[in-house]
């Protein structure tokens, strides 16, 4: 191996986070932090790993964080890709944001539940007609034989939705990431980082510090 990867070491340089500085809310807490990511100009502050699993294999891959509030995260996909036949059998899943420039990363783990219909409707609707048809056009996660079957089944959806407005493909939808536990990582020195973990018990939401 050529490439030295001890020499991309870096020492964090955060002045680091308090348990007083810590919203009592985690969703108050990741809206404030997710306005610094965006403010920062971070690519896609919104980006998002995502971990899934079955009964003998995990995985994992970027989705794009759509909306949030105090009832979890909500991410899009076809109902037919790997993740979701994953979430179908095991519907738990972690998210990571990892807003690395900023020396942070917030680690999400919850229970996964499909959003409403017309919630998924409303969402798709304000997607560029070319994003609409792009759902419809893949068969995601399936094996295709070259680039021209996709392309060709695009030119397919076009012509299909020419005319009127592209409706909701009945396989396409949002799922919603509902938490038990939001993590927030701040690199330090020494890699001393501070990592507070908020953890849902009943209605309430605690805070504890742990080690780094």
């Amino acid at each position: 191996m050529t490439i030295d990867l001890n020499a991309l070491r870096r020492e964090f340089t955060s002045n680091g986070i308090s348990r007083e500085q810590m919203n009592v809310s985690p969703f108050i807490q990741f809206e404030h932090w997710m306005k610094q990511a965006t403010e920062a100009d971070l690519t896609l502050p919104n980006a998002m790993s995502i971990a899934t699993s079955c009964s003998d294999e995990v995985s994992i891959r970027t989705v794009l964080l759509k909306s949030f509030d105090d009832q979890g995260f909500v991410f899009f996909t076809n109902y037919n890709s790997k993740k979701s036949q994953q979430i179908k059998q095991n519907p738990n899943a972690a998210l990571l944001f990892p807003w690395l420039d900023l020396e942070r990363q917030v680690k999400i783990s919850g229970r996964v539940e499909k959003i409403s219909t017309l919630d998924s409707i409303k969402y798709f609707s304000s997607r560029p007609k070319d994003s609409q048809l792009g759902a419809w056009a893949s068969s995601q996660s399936d094996s295709i034989s070259s680039r021209q079957v996709l392309l060709a089944q695009f030119e397919a959806m076009k012509n299909k939705f020419k005319k009127g407005e592209v409706p909701l493909p009945d396989f396409w939808g949002g799922y919603r990431v509902v938490p038990h536990s939001i993590e927030f990582w701040q690199g330090r020195e020494n890699r001393l980082h501070d990592r507070f973990v908020y953890l849902k018990q009943g209605k309430d939401w605690v805070i504890e510090r742990l080690a780094p």
